[in-house]
């Protein structure tokens, strides 16, 4: 692991016997200084790499690509970045194959994942004729929630479309799709509503065998007591998943409905936890391990214990 600042953040990276670099050498000597233990610079972390998985702040991952290029390492990049600077926008269930081999990919952003997850099984089934949707996201990271963030208001994102309709395109340009999105004031996660055209009428059961064709997408149900966002993460707390990652769309099954053509169904994203298993997928395809889409994701689902449904 490679970082700058030497926060409380790092400091349990000895327990989990994670060797760590400095970005520059700067970043070495601030590390040393706050007590870390330093084995050398970002460059001398790239000579041992096959891979890089670059995490950094939105536009910092696009001025590294040069470094990594010149060394033939292979990179990818995460949803901040643009689609220009790999080439390539990365949802296991949707564009593994065209990743494999490559020397890049972006993953793209936890809400454009969950937009081409659900779309893709709808796709996959023959009912995606068309989607439009509306995004509640969240305000801030929990872990800097004090720092900022709003408070008492709701905050619409200035354009139509928002950024995650025409991203997910980017993955799968036969996307028809529309989003809107807003910000409101909490942390936990984000919260999708859509309404989607199909391509012909469609009994409720027939759309969530469908949703259920994707290993990725939990059903859950408001009759459980899972009627908010908070109740679902504190089950996946209780299911004891690090940092209670629900790495799942987790989409209310009955509170989906169907009118002949149309569909409506809400979901949650877990913004922190959703790219995992992609990323992971993505560095498969990337280095060549496997050609076989079904086969990575559903070793990377076994290592997570990612489930279609949690009891």
């Amino acid at each position: 692991m490679c970082d700058v600042v030497g926060d409380w953040r790092l400091r349990t990276l000895s327990q989990k016997d994670v060797t760590l670099y400095g970005a520059s050498e700067e970043a070495v000597l601030s590390l040393k200084d706050a007590g870390f233990e330093v084995s050398g610079t970002l460059d001398h972390l790239l000579d041992k790499a096959d891979i890089v998985v670059d995490c950094t702040p939105k536009h910092v991952a696009a001025a590294n690509v040069e470094r990594y290029k010149s060394r033939r390492i292979k990179f990818i990049v995460h949803g901040g970045e643009k689609h220009s600077v790999t080439g390539h926008s990365f949802v296991a269930e949707s564009s593994f194959a065209s990743a494999v081999g490559r020397d890049a990919t972006r993953v793209v952003s936890c809400n454009t994942t969950s937009i081409v997850r659900t779309l893709t099984a709808l796709k996959q089934a023959g009912l995606l004729k068309r989607a439009r949707g509306t995004l509640l996201r969240r305000a801030t990271d929990p872990w800097e929630s004090h720092l900022g963030g709003i408070m008492n208001t709701l905050v619409p994102e200035p354009e139509i479309p928002s950024h995650q309709g025409p991203d997910a395109q980017k993955v799968d340009p036969d996307l028809d799709v529309v989003t809107m999105a807003v910000k409101v004031p909490e942390t936990i996660a984000h919260l999708h509503y859509w309404s989607v055209q199909l391509t012909r009428n469609a009994e409720k059961e027939e759309v969530l065998d469908a949703f259920r064709a994707s290993s990725r997408i939990a059903l859950v149900r408001t009759a459980d007591g899972l009627t908010a966002i908070n109740t679902i993460k504190e089950l996946m707390a209780d299911l004891h998943r690090p940092f209670g990652n629900l790495y799942e769309v987790a989409l209310w099954e009955d509170m989906l409905r169907t009118e002949r053509d149309e569909l409506f169904y809400a979901y949650m994203v877990d913004n922190q936890a959703i790219v995992i298993p992609d990323t992971i997928d993505a560095i498969r395809a990337l280095s060549g391990l496997t050609q076989n889409a079904e086969f990575s994701i559903a070793r990377t689902n076994t290592a997570l214990g990612v489930r279609q449904r949690f009891y």
